[in-house]
């Protein structure tokens, strides 16, 4: 346990796990396969147990604004690069059901000032990049988009750090400690994915 103690924090210690966390999710909006929760949670969990002998752990503070902030500039360089896309990217989207259902669905819930949809596509696999581009696509109004891709990087942000701290806490600044708490991250993905799907088969079932 020692030694899984020490690697943990030899790996986030220092002040430039803060730039490596930011990003990791500044670019997993384009590459979702970038393991940015992992980072937050692992970071988080060092920081747990982390006293005045350990300088160099990360704080948890300036790691849940580094989160959240990587996450709102993520979201809205991927909205705007979407936005000045032009036909190309409407072609491309066309081609895909998916981002084609998503863009549809993310249009009449902004209209509606039914932004959580956005908060929950930041939990559920590629949901964050699906959601941003789409938005930015469907040539939504920044003020339709941006203050809700805050909240969910800010909440996204908050339920990481809050689960590397937790995790932490309970069993130790420890690699298991960081897996079962990034396992959790996965779990509340997974809802959120249904959460998503729900309301799209409610028409499917009324015709």
């Amino acid at each position: 346990m020692l030694d899984s103690l020490g690697s943990l924090r030899s790996l986030t210690a220092g002040p430039w796990i803060y730039p490596v966390v930011a990003t990791s999710i500044l670019l997993d909006v384009f590459l979702p396969v970038l393991p940015s929760g992992f980072l937050v949670i692992t970071a988080a969990t060092a920081a747990a147990t982390a006293t005045a002998a350990t300088p160099g752990v990360p704080s948890l503070l300036p790691l849940l604004l580094c989160a959240a902030t990587a996450s709102v500039l993520g979201d809205f360089l991927a909205y705007r690069l979407a936005r000045r896309g032009g036909a190309r990217l409407d072609r491309a989207i066309a081609r895909s059901k998916r981002l084609s259902v998503a863009q549809e669905r993310l249009g009449t819930a902004l209209a509606r000032g039914g932004g959580l949809l956005v908060v929950l596509a930041r939990f559920a696999p590629a949901g964050r990049s699906v959601v941003s581009l789409g938005a930015g696509a469907a040539k939504r109004r920044v003020e339709e988009f941006l203050p809700w891709s805050a909240l969910a990087g800010v909440t996204w942000a908050s339920y990481s750090v809050g689960l590397g701290w937790l995790g932490g806490q309970w069993l130790g600044a420890t690699w298991f400690s960081a897996g079962v708490s990034t396992l959790a991250l996965f779990l509340a993905g997974g809802l959120a994915a249904c959460l998503i799907r729900r309301p799209a088969a409610a028409p499917a079932a009324a015709s």
